[in-house]
């Protein structure tokens, strides 16, 4: 299999910063980056696990939240 040595990737990074610009680059790297997180945490089910730690602490701080103003008011 042929792995790019280092000519290669610097002349591969050199067309890249022609066609697309400096100003383009940081934002094509962070929806790069963005969407191998994505598709990473949704091979491995890690977003699934999120939504329901979410939905927990959503849960858990809803009857505290509404108690605490309604203490404040009565004092």
């Amino acid at each position: 299999m042929w792995t790019p040595g280092p000519l290669e990737i610097v002349i591969v990074l050199i067309i890249v910063l022609v066609i697309f610009g400096p100003k383009r680059l940081p934002d094509l790297g962070r929806s790069l980056g963005r969407g191998m997180r994505e598709f990473k945490d949704s091979v491995t089910g890690k977003d699934r696990e999120r939504e329901r730690l979410e939905a927990s602490e959503d849960a858990s701080e809803k009857p505290g939240a509404t108690a605490s103003p309604a203490a404040g008011d009565r004092q």
